[in-house]
């Protein structure tokens, strides 16, 4: 963002810089050049009155020394010619020094007519500027005045001009750009704060706020809304991790005496209930399990989840076991495909749950008389846990919104139920680095399946 802050402010300023900086420039070169024609043709008219007198003298020494003190000051060449076009008197020169290109300039003066200096850049002319002049006298052509002069000093000129242009304007384009920055920091700097505090308070940070009140009013008011709602959310947050604490600290208690009375049970019970008892005390391990996990949840704010490698179809065998009974006074069979051994480094008790979520759910909705599918199998580098039951299924339009959060098809509102099982799954798998999937098979029906990352070697 800060790159095109600059490039937005910086470059139209620029180039508003170059053009404003270039039409100057020429404006400067220009005024060179009028200023250097006016002095040349000033130059020729104080000679035209010398020149007039000395013609009609016949005295080439009445001008003579003014043309040379002329060169030795100006580093310029004059020189005055006779009615025949003959040289009468020069500031130095030989014949023909000023060279045989002037000739037309002289003839044309000669017939009364002044030469102009050539239009254009006088002061990037490769050649001397040149001005002939004729020298009347009652208004009869007696001869000619020319005044030769070098560019190289307007040249110069203007090239200093250009470059104290061109220092000053660099000087800008600094101070623009020390300008542009400061505006830059001074508009993100409370975003970038805004981006700490949002991160510090992904990462668990609940009471990270932002107390910079710089920048323009409209971030300003936006840090002051981040603010209030990250109080507001840290006052959410800490609620319901009170709330998972104490359902999870409560329900430990009611849990252990289940699991006493449980034990108190066993001892009357023959031994033909050993492997329902031992069923009941795995679950009730499992569901300590699961309160410990929430707890960490209240406590960190994340699940911390233990990675293990495990056998995922011995885990999906062992929950069909303990579904079976329910299964069974439903009507309804659980059929476990083949079960190839996979292992996969996770959570197994994740795992567990987002399974059972899916296994209550395929009984909740298919009839009696059919068959829920729980199937396991490799694809490329996944592996895929699926759960297919025969009921009615969902549209395409429901299925994506099947694993939101409360939402329940407007067909089975009748039914038991919050809404959150499938959510819940879908975090769950989220949470190990998989995700869920939910689909419409051939054949009706809904299937949901569990993927994994990959599994271990």
């Amino acid at each position: 963002m800060r790159r095109r802050l600059i490039v937005v402010f910086l470059v139209p300023m620029t180039l508003v810089l170059l053009l404003l900086g270039a039409a100057y420039g020429w404006t400067l070169a220009r005024a060179t050049q009028q200023q250097a024609i006016s002095q040349q043709l000033g130059d020729v008219g104080f000679f035209l009155t010398g020149a007039r007198q000395a013609l009609r003298a016949e005295e080439p020494s009445l001008i003579q020394n003014e043309l040379r003190r002329y060169a030795e000051l100006y580093d310029a060449d004059a020189a005055v010619y006779d009615r025949s076009g003959a040289l009468w008197a020069s500031s130095g020169v030989q014949p023909g020094k000023l060279g045989e290109d002037r000739g037309p300039l002289i003839q044309l003066a000669l017939d009364g007519r002044r030469s102009e200096p050539a239009d254009g850049l006088l002061t990037w002319a490769s050649s001397d500027s040149t001005v002939v002049e004729p020298v009347v006298d009652d208004g009869t052509v007696i001869g000619a005045v020319v005044v030769v002069n070098g560019t190289s000093t307007a040249r110069t000129t203007v090239l200093a001009q250009w470059a104290g242009l061109t220092g000053f304007g660099a000087v800008v384009v600094v101070a623009l750009v020390w300008a542009v920055f400061r505006l830059a920091s001074w508009v993100l700097r409370p975003l970038h704060h805004v981006d700490e505090a949002m991160a510090a308070i992904e990462a668990g940070e609940m009471d990270a706020r932002i107390a910079d009140d710089t920048g323009p009013p409209e971030v300003r008011r936006m840090v002051r809304l981040f603010n209030q709602m990250a109080a507001e959310l840290e006052r959410v947050v800490s609620r319901q991790q009170e709330f998972v604490m104490n359902a999870s600290h409560e329900l430990r208690n009611p849990l252990g005496a289940l699991l006493l009375r449980v034990e108190t049970l066993a001892t009357g019970l023959d031994q033909s209930w050993d492997s329902d008892v031992e069923q009941v005390r795995e679950e009730g391990r499992r569901m300590t399990q699961i309160l410990d996990t929430l707890l960490r949840l209240a406590r960190g704010g994340k699940t911390n989840s233990v990675f293990v490698v495990c056998d995922l179809g011995e885990l999906a065998s062992e929950r069909i076991e303990a579904w079976s009974q329910r299964a069974a006074e439903q009507g309804i069979s659980l059929r476990q495909g083949p079960s190839p051994t996979v292992l996969a480094a996770t959570d197994r008790i994740a795992v567990q749950s987002a399974l059972d979520v899916l296994i209550d759910n395929a009984l909740k909705f298919a009839p009696a008389g059919t068959a829920v599918e729980i199937t396991l199998y490799e694809d490329d580098a996944l592996v895929l846990l699926t759960v297919r039951d025969h009921g009615p299924g969902l549209p395409p339009e429901e299925i994506e919104q099947a694993s939101n959060r409360f939402w329940r098809s407007s067909r089975d509102q009748q039914l038991p139920g919050s809404g959150l099982g499938l959510a819940i799954a879908s975090d769950l798998m989220t949470e190990l680095g998989g995700e869920l999937l939910i689909s419409a098979p051939a054949g009706g029906g809904l299937e949901v399946t569990l993927v994994f990352p990959g599994r271990a070697a």
